[in-house]
């Protein structure tokens, strides 16, 4: 089973590098996004402050939607998928595996480069730390419901906002938890309860998904 996953992440992984573009336009979106609300909005500092947390988790997360659907498409194209399908391999444990390729792939440069965005808003140490954490935690959520729904759609043409319908009202949960422990970091409170709750959701993510996405991919393949 190790072998299996370290040969998908590693195929993933390269299919991903060499299709840069797939990889650096939702970097460059989330930072467009975060860059543009400043200037837009009033550029006081408790106003910034304020807005920071909710800009930067939106953001994070409209990005994540955004290569969402290249999950599976080059598996459905050279037919690799439906040998995936019908091989022997445990196929939820090689859903895990292509969600966490994804993850590498587009959460942990958004985790990466949020603390250089979160300076535009001003946003103190703790809760730039808060910032860090809290994206840690919920951008694999993300990765691992926006496979569900990346599997359901996988053969649909032009699936992008079919996807977003059908994402998004899951993500809200990791989108409020995620904001709210950065702004209350960010005004020295404690943040214990809502990182408890976003590693929560992770682990029922990482126990549950994976069937579910495994199901939807034979649905979407029949």
């Amino acid at each position: 089973m190790v072998t299996v996953v370290s040969a998908i992440l590693r195929r993933d992984l390269e299919l991903g590098f060499r299709r840069w573009g797939d990889v650096a336009s939702p970097l460059m979106f989330f930072a467009i996004v975060t860059a543009l609300f400043p200037l837009a909005l009033s550029p006081a500092r408790e106003v910034l402050q304020g807005l920071g947390p909710g800009v930067l988790w939106i953001a994070a997360l409209l990005a994540m939607l955004l290569s969402l659907n290249a999950l599976f498409r080059q598996d459905l194209e050279d037919g690799s998928m439906e040998q995936l399908v019908v091989g022997p391999h445990p196929l939820p444990l090689i859903m895990l595996a292509k969600a966490l390729a994804h993850w590498l792939l587009s959460g942990l440069p958004l985790v990466l480069l949020a603390p250089l965005l979160a300076v535009t808003y001003h946003l103190p140490a703790e809760g730039v730390r808060a910032l860090c954490v809290t994206l840690l935690l919920g951008t694999p959520t993300l990765s691992l419901l926006g496979s569900v729904g990346a599997a359901l759609t996988a053969g649909v043409r032009q699936s992008g906002g079919l996807l977003a319908l059908l994402i998004l009202p899951l993500c809200l949960p990791v989108l409020m938890f995620g904001s709210r422990a950065t702004a209350l970091a960010a005004e020295g409170e404690v943040v214990t309860g809502p990182l408890y709750l976003l590693g929560a959701l992770l682990a029922l993510a990482v126990t549950l998904v994976p069937a579910t996405s495994s199901a939807a991919i034979r649905i979407s393949l029949d």
